[in-house]
């Protein structure tokens, strides 16, 4: 059963642990990426040096942007690089491939380097200057772009750290040398330039590792959410009075004034927030320092979420997959038809959730998954046996399908996964997965909804009823809510 880099490369999965490095899964992406806080705010000296690194580009593409920046080749040769998919983070729900960093991030980021970097090596407030503050104006620039950006800027730190590993643990069969470009970044050529490494290779590609100590999951430590929410206690520590007021007093004056006995929303809130940001850009550097100073927290924090990330898709998956095998005939299903086989792994799985201790996987510190995503990515790690393609179908103009499982182009089965608790589960079963069938040419679907208690069942039940629905084959509901031990059944 072959999931996670321990499987394909045939290593213990303690000696990874022990390395320091995630025990990542080769069938599809896991939610987590590098936070590049995590490097400024790491005693060792080889994560400083690579934060320094870091700045030390930036300031060169400050100064190229100060300049002028008139060709598209010179955004294209500095600014823009593939997603590093080798390391198997982040986004995507099928396979490790991502968008990467186009021409629109170039030119958000070389316009407007004056005013995200304005104080970059001359810092006055913060301790230093960070990548993540691109993402805290309104230019285009989101976690994703940061993500990838640190990803790449740090590779050659990547590929040696695997690199080091790989001789030292894996058998040379499984290795190859790889000419990789863009590794590093020739300041007198100024030009990103390729170096060769011995790494580990797996399906005409190589696999790079990542230190668990740098990886975080949902948001970077300095990030826009923390920034508008924590606007009040942000402005209330600038030490300067004036500056203080003069903010305090924008902000009133952008909130609406809201009807007799009534209170802003939060919409007008958060506007009135960003408006104020947008006039004050010093609150940005204030919020920055407040971060800079809680260090251990964002380690901590960061250590959680890989611990939980770690919980559910390596360590709970693991055992999903044996009650799979040992229960089930999930995985020497040979079905004629994409339809067939799809609904019958479906039914697998609804029999391992409800009657075999499956539904342990669907909780993290005795609370329930609450995220689509999450579901649709532990589908696809356990479907990894199969003669039928398994993938996320392209945007055919009228949104992304979960899944389609087909082989050929005649046979195609779509499939939908849903929490009950969605509020728009009804508009979903309504219209979606008939509007998908005709974007990409198929009859066939499968709607599966995940629900958690009593209530979330009864939601479900009415709304198959309004909709006429009920008792469909195509629509499969699953009980993941907790089960009473049988010892205590009475």
């Amino acid at each position: 059963m072959k999931i996670y880099f321990s499987d394909f490369f045939n290593v213990s999965s303690d000696k990874i642990e022990g390395y320091g490095a995630f025990n990542v899964s080769l069938i599809n992406d896991l939610p987590l990426f590098i936070d590049p806080f995590l490097l400024f705010g790491s005693p060792k000296e080889e994560y400083k040096k690579l934060h320094n690194d870091i700045v030390e580009y930036l300031s060169f593409l400050k100064t190229k942007s100060a300049e002028g920046i008139t060709e598209l080749s010179q955004i294209k040769s500095w600014y823009l690089f593939p997603e590093v998919k080798q390391n198997w983070f982040g986004y995507s729900k099928v396979g490790n491939s991502g968008s990467g960093l186009g021409k629109n991030f170039g030119q958000s980021m070389s316009s407007s380097m004056h005013i995200v970097f304005d104080d970059l090596g001359k810092e006055r407030i913060t301790q230093s200057t960070h990548l993540e503050k691109a993402g805290l104006f309104e230019i285009g620039v989101g976690k994703d772009n940061i993500s990838d950006f640190t990803t790449n800027l740090i590779k050659e730190f990547l590929l040696s750290y695997t690199e080091t590993f790989a001789i030292a643990n894996i058998d040379t069969k499984f290795l190859r040398k790889i000419n990789v470009a863009k590794v590093y970044f020739d300041y007198n050529l100024e030009r990103w330039m390729p170096k060769e490494f011995t790494l580990p290779y797996l399906d005409k590609d190589y696999v790079i590792l990542t230190p668990r100590d740098i990886l975080t999951k949902d948001d970077n430590w300095i990030n826009s959410n923390d920034l508008r929410g924590d606007f009040s206690r942000i402005v209330n520590s600038i030490p300067n009075d004036q500056l203080r007021n003069e903010i305090l007093n924008y902000f009133r004056l952008a909130l609406p004034k809201p009807p007799k006995n009534k209170k802003n929303t939060q919409k007008e809130i958060s506007q009135a927030v960003q408006n104020t940001i947008r006039k004050f850009p010093e609150i940005i550097k204030w919020y920055i320092k407040g971060k800079e100073e809680n260090k251990e927290g964002a380690k901590n924090i960061s250590k959680q979420k890989v611990e939980e990330v770690e919980s559910v898709f390596i360590h709970k998956l693991s055992e999903f997959v044996e009650l799979l095998s040992d229960k089930t005939d999930f995985y020497s299903v040979k079905s004629e038809s994409s339809f067939d086989e799809a609904l019958k792994r479906v039914n697998y799985l609804k029999d391992v959730i409800e009657n075999n201790d499956g539904y342990r996987l669907f909780y993290i510190d005795n609370q329930p998954i609450k995220r689509e995503e999450d579901l649709q990515i532990i589908y696809r790690l356990t479907w990894y046996a199969t003669d039928f393609d398994v993938n996320r179908e392209p945007n055919n103009g009228r949104g992304p399908v979960d899944y389609a499982v087909s082989k050929g182009a005649k046979d195609k089965t779509l499939i939908e996964f849903k929490l009950a608790s969605n509020s728009k589960l009804k508009q979903n079963l309504a219209t979606q997965v008939e509007v998908y069938e005709k974007a990409n040419n198929t009859d066939k679907s499968i709607k599966v909804i995940l629900y958690f208690d009593g209530f979330e069942y009864q939601k479900v039940v009415k709304t198959l009823k309004e909709l006429k629905l009920e008792n469909k084959s195509n629509i499969i509901l699953i009980d993941a809510g907790r089960k009473i031990s049988a010892s205590n059944v009475k």
